[in-house]
């Protein structure tokens, strides 16, 4: 089995964006099964209105009212692969009559092109970096969502994270103990955070939760001005780096070995030890 993270530099206009994915999925090599993970902002990267008008109701009618979905699950199913819509604008309905609410949000489709779930990111990135953007707020454009999210694939369960998420621990060691095997870390990881803090809490997600780890991030400078980390990455259980790229579009790869859990969970059983929870 082989688990993939495809890195962007995406922009504001989706064609643009959709030409550089489906590029990265036309050079996929052949072998089966494969997940494939998109960085987070894949579909629309830009200011807080872009967003807005291009949120998407979450169902099973991927029709006109959903471009973007109806994009992923043909891609899903002509290329045989688990893609993992690392995070989009999604509008679901609430119970205030005629309004939308704006969530952030993981898709994930099936190698038949079939939705099987989807997460709304818990945690805002509502904080001041020292670089040329200056000031994040999240919660001016999105909702949190609430809910952990696990999702039964052929590759185990996969446990859904976004981003901001990855700086809070609690919410993987839920993921592991429900069963989670793979995590996934679609981001958007500022430069200067990033350089900082990316790779320690990667491995450090893997290392204590003995999950593997698949980390798609944007990669560059973007046309908003904003600036990406990249490094996205796959990590495996004991930690270790099996595949990164630095910087710029491309796609890391690397083959997940089904017994090396089940051998971390028999050697050195940290979630049954585990006493505080």
């Amino acid at each position: 089995m082989w688990l993939a993270a495809i890195q962007l530099v995406s922009g504001r206009n989706w064609q643009d964006n959709r030409e550089q994915i489906a590029a990265e999925l036309a050079a996929l090599p052949k072998e089966r099964p494969l997940l494939v993970l998109l960085p987070e902002n894949f579909a629309l990267f830009g200011e807080r209105q872009g967003y807005l008008d291009g949120a998407e109701a979450i169902g099973p009618d991927l029709s006109g009212a959903a471009p973007i979905q109806q994009q992923l699950a043909e891609w899903a199913r002509d290329c045989g692969i688990w893609l993992v819509a690392g995070a989009m604008p999604t509008r679901m309905p609430t119970t205030i009559a005629g309004s939308d609410h704006i969530h952030t949000s993981s898709l994930v489709f099936d190698s038949s092109g079939e939705l099987r779930g989807h997460y709304h990111k818990i945690h805002l990135f509502d904080v001041d970096v020292t670089d040329n953007h200056g000031r994040y707020r999240e919660s001016e454009t999105f909702s949190p969502g609430d809910v952990p999210v696990l999702v039964d694939t052929p590759f185990g369960p996969l446990g859904l994270s976004i981003c901001y998420d990855l700086r809070f621990p609690e919410l993987y060691r839920q993921l592991a103990r429900a069963g989670a095997r793979v995590l996934l870390v679609p981001a958007a990881f500022t430069a200067v955070t990033g350089e900082a803090h990316w790779e320690p809490l990667l491995r450090a997600r893997a290392i204590e939760n003995q999950c593997y780890v698949v980390a798609a991030n944007q990669g560059g400078t973007h046309e908003t001005g904003r600036q990406t980390w990249g490094h996205s990455m796959v990590i495996d259980p004991w930690g270790r780096v099996l595949a990164s790229k630095e910087s710029g579009r491309g796609t890391v790869l690397a083959q997940m070995e089904l017994g090396l859990i089940d051998e971390l969970h028999r050697t050195m059983p940290v979630l049954t030890h585990a006493r505080l929870l």
